[in-house]
């Protein structure tokens, strides 16, 4: 890298050095004109180095033949599949593949309404929106080079070619991986491609580390394929590496009946549940530890663009007297300074081709479109799309057809980015809001809390210890879990409802320590507030406070 951050492409004698510059948003057009036109054919073969840049100064990613499993390694391409990239050819007639005729489709256009940037609320776009409208021959017509025609037939496990370019764009723009045979493929959602990922790697009886409180549906996912989640230890910024260090140094086969794990499931940013954040220093440890034991990493961040600006404590009082809080810090001004501001992901540190990162568009733009996408090597994507194309086929084509139109026919790049930062302002608000609630109206003589850097959870811990029961000589039998329900219920009862930290033990054993989650993103401020304060009620009782 030279000192000015610009890659250098190796030279001969005979040529100067070319100098590639990170592509920017502003880059992006330029970068079109420069790569292969878009094909718009039914279900035609794309691929993100189509789009990208080609990286030949940087190195290649290594090779995981020895943990890919035996059901990913022995699966071949799908015939008609590999059929169908035929389909782009000129004069070719197919009656080979069973692809339907978009004459039977009942839909002639589409039409929504979204909003202009900058003026993202609802208000706003009630009032200055545009409609948007996708027809069914817009292709053909040379209107577009996404319509209904194509959108609404079979297409490719890798996505379609013209939301996987956007993809491909933005991976390169945000992350700029480190090797260069690293691809996107676009998924159904990254609960869906945490599940392909473990039936590429595991198989029954291994182990697989993350958190030892961790997403309770990747944890219910490893299950049934007898995968054994194994915690380790947190603090306020997430997985500790030291102790993963630790246990990997010291595992033994013949205790744990099991080989030594070679697995990672990590979410860095607005950990769920706990909203640890890992800062860019304990990402680097967690990704130098990887490397030492040769750790494979699945970095799952759907909340890496809900990072916050700094906390600001408010003037809130009672909701039925409420005084507006604290403004926030203003969020970043430009573009460059928007992602400056972002901590590093293990992606971008990557240099050997050991992450699997799965990003999500449930956060950021709407969870009922079941589209995201995942970025690793060249040969894990390649195994990735041969599962995929024998289940899932594809993500949605109305959902894709609708996120095409919005972020690169309607916003761009440059749009895209100001509506992260729209929402960087709108979850730092929300965050606020429910951490004075929390100061407000939790009993602090047993209740503790940390002030989330992104995401939308708050982590609450519960000094169970100091119950009534327990200080009771007849009460010294009592168990967390029995008094965590107890304190669950007496919620419930008083109209809130939060998630046990037992549900998400990564190992199942309800753990010594007592917490509860509340999501912040949902209910209304108002609501939050109240809820917040019924919690509180509701620990006073039962604590005798």
């Amino acid at each position: 890298m030279s000192p000015l951050g610009l890659d250098v492409e190796a030279a001969t004698d005979t040529q100067a050095a070319t100098f590639i510059e990170r592509l920017s948003v502003n880059g992006v057009p330029a970068r079109r004109c420069k790569a292969p036109a878009v094909s718009t054919g039914l279900a035609t073969y794309a691929s993100s180095d189509m789009f990208k840049s080609p990286g030949y100064d940087k190195p290649k990613a290594r090779r995981w033949d020895h943990i890919i499993n035996q059901e990913s390694s022995t699966r071949e391409f799908s015939s008609l599949k590999a059929a169908a990239q035929l389909l782009k050819t000129p004069g070719l007639i197919s009656l080979g593949g069973g692809l339907p005729s978009s004459t039977v489709f009942p839909f002639e256009h589409l039409e929504f309404k979204v909003p202009q940037p900058p003026n993202f609320s609802e208000a706003e776009t009630e009032e200055s929106g545009v409609l948007v409208r996708v027809g069914k021959h817009d292709a053909a017509q040379g209107k577009s080079i996404y319509d209904i025609h194509i959108a609404f037939n079979y297409g490719q496990g890798s996505g379609s070619a013209q939301l996987l370019r956007f993809v491909t764009e933005h991976t390169e723009i945000v992350h700029h991986p480190q090797y260069q045979d690293w691809q996107c493929n676009l998924t159904v959602g990254s609960t869906s491609a945490f599940e392909i990922a473990l039936r590429t790697f595991c198989t029954r009886g291994d182990y697989m580390m993350t958190e030892e409180y961790s997403f309770c549906t990747a944890l219910e996912t490893a299950a049934p394929l007898g995968i054994k989640c194994l915690g380790i230890q947190m603090d306020s910024e997430g997985l500790l590496p030291a102790h993963m260090d630790d246990v990997l140094s010291n595992w033994s086969e013949s205790e744990r009946g099991a080989q030594k794990p070679f697995l990672l499931y990590t979410v860095p940013t607005g950990q769920n549940p706990t909203g640890a954040t890992q800062s860019a220093q304990r990402r680097r440890e967690i990704y130098a530890c990887a490397q030492r034991h040769d750790i494979y990493i699945l970095e799952d961040e759907p909340y890496y663009f809900l990072q916050m600006q700094p906390h600001t404590t408010g003037s809130r009082r009672r909701r039925d007297a409420p005084a507006a809080p604290a403004t926030p810090p203003p969020p970043p001004l430009s573009h460059e300074a928007f992602l400056d501001s972002l901590l590093p992901s293990l992606l971008s540190m990557d240099t050997d081709g050991r992450v699997l990162r799965l990003d999500s568009f449930s956060k950021v733009i709407a969870p009922g479109m079941r589209v995201g996408w995942i970025t690793a090597s060249a040969q894990i994507i390649e195994r990735y799309a041969r599962y995929a194309e024998v289940s899932t086929q594809m993500p949605s084509g109305v959902s894709q057809l609708l996120l095409f139109k919005l972020l690169d026919e309607t916003w761009g790049h440059a749009g895209y980015m100001d509506w992260l930062i729209w929402m960087r302002w709108e979850y730092t608000r929300k965050r606020d809001n429910i951490v004075d609630a929390c100061e407000e109206f939790l009993p602090k003589e047993v209740a503790s809390w940390c002030v989330p850097q992104a995401g939308m959870f708050q982590w609450i811990q519960v000094e169970w210890r100091k119950h009534p029961l327990l200080l009771m000589k007849e009460g010294s039998g009592v168990e967390m879990l029995e008094l965590e329900e107890k304190i669950w219920r007496a919620g419930v009862d008083g109209g809130v409802l939060t998630a046990k930290g037992s549900w998400f033990r990564a190992e199942g054993d309800g753990g010594e320590d007592m917490f509860f989650r509340m999501t912040f993103a949902a209910a209304g401020e108002g609501d939050v507030v109240e809820a917040v304060e019924r919690f509180g009620k509701g620990l006073r009782v039962e604590f005798g406070l």
